[in-house]
C-alpha cells in the first residue's frame, strides 16, 4: 500500500470541516482527543502555510485491542484526521489504520484495523 491517507476535498472552510470531523467522530463512537493547529504552531515560529489542523481520534474498545497483538501498535495511536487546505483547495484527509497491519503481521491488528479504516472513511465522508 503506498497510499497511507483517504483523502476527500471539501467545499466548507476549515473551521466548518474540523467541526464536523468533530460530530462525524461521535456519531460513530470514538471521541476527539485533541486537535492540533498546526498552522498557528508554525506561524509562532515566524513561518507561514496554509490552514492545517490534525485531529487525535481514538476508540478505546479498538486501542486496547491492537496494543493487546502488539504494544509498539503505540506509535501509531492515536488515529489521526487532517483538515487542511493545499493550494486554495480544502481537504480532509484520515489515516488509513490498514497500513498497520501490513507492519506488523498479527490477524488480531488486521481485523480490527479493516474495522477501524471502515469507521475513518465513513468519519471522513461525514464530514465533507
Amino acid at each position: 500500500m503506498t497510499d497511507y491517507g483517504y483523502t476527500v476535498t471539501t467545499a466548507k472552510d476549515i473551521d466548518d470541516a474540523v467541526a464536523a470531523v468533530e460530530k462525524a467522530t461521535q456519531d460513530n463512537g470514538f471521541r476527539v482527543l485533541h486537535i492540533h493547529h498546526v498552522d498557528n504552531t508554525l506561524r509562532d515560529k515566524g513561518i507561514e502555510r496554509e490552514p492545517y489542523k490534525i485531529v487525535e481520534v481514538c476508540n478505546a474498545k479498538f486501542a486496547a485491542k491492537v496494543l493487546e497483538a502488539n504494544i509498539n501498535i503505540g506509535l501509531f495511536l492515536p488515529c489521526k484526521i487532517n483538515v487542511y487546505r493545499h493550494d486554495g483547495t480544502n481537504y480532509i484527509s484520515g489515516l488509513r489504520p490498514q497500513i498497520m497491519s501490513e507492519m506488523f503481521e498479527n490477524p488480531g491488528i488486521k481485523d480490527v484495523a479493516d474495522e477501524v479504516e471502515g469507521i475513518i472513511k465513513e468519519i471522513v465522508n461525514s464530514a465533507k
